[in-house]
């Protein structure tokens, strides 16, 4: 896959459908929340996408709970372009964006615990996010028997 052709960037109104699409994918096999094309649309500045010939691959979102904390969540990526770095690459601009914000500390609830060891993230406990926790947690279905594992790092 050539860098050239490949780029991530700021979501737009017109990628909510992909943006959907690919979290449908992954919210089917129970790996992640589905999430709609309307909710998608009221968040669209806080997604990434990563863009291959003009076809959306991948996204990934933020969300801020405080100044200091946030959270990279919907990271994915269609499955026939998984381990090319893409998930790598979404990652590293949403660091960057929030280390532009200010933000002193990113955390994960993942199931991919290896994905986010390699770069950086270290296991914590998820009772340390309890903005997290009152936020989305009390809404998830999964509530519990939650199986995602938080991890976190420092910018």
């Amino acid at each position: 896959m050539e860098q050239a052709e490949l780029f991530v960037r700021y979501a737009r109104l017109v990628d909510a459908a992909a943006i959907a699409a690919i979290t449908a994918e992954y919210a089917r096999q129970g790996i992640m929340l589905e999430r709609s094309p309307d909710n998608i649309v009221e968040n669209i500045r806080n997604f990434f996408v990563a863009e291959y010939n003009g076809e959306v691959i991948g996204c990934c979102a933020i969300a801020f709970y405080t100044q200091k904390l946030a959270e990279i969540r919907s990271l994915a990526v269609f499955n026939r372009y998984k381990m090319k770095g893409i998930g790598r690459l979404l990652v590293e601009k949403a660091e960057v964006v929030l280390r532009e914000e200010g933000v002193k500390e990113v955390f994960v609830l993942t199931l991919s615990r290896e994905f986010f060891s390699r770069i950086g993230y270290s296991e914590i406990r998820k009772e340390y996010f309890p903005q997290k926790i009152w936020k989305d947690c009390t809404h998830c279905p999964k509530l519990m028997a939650c199986d995602e594992i938080a991890m976190v790092k420092t910018l």
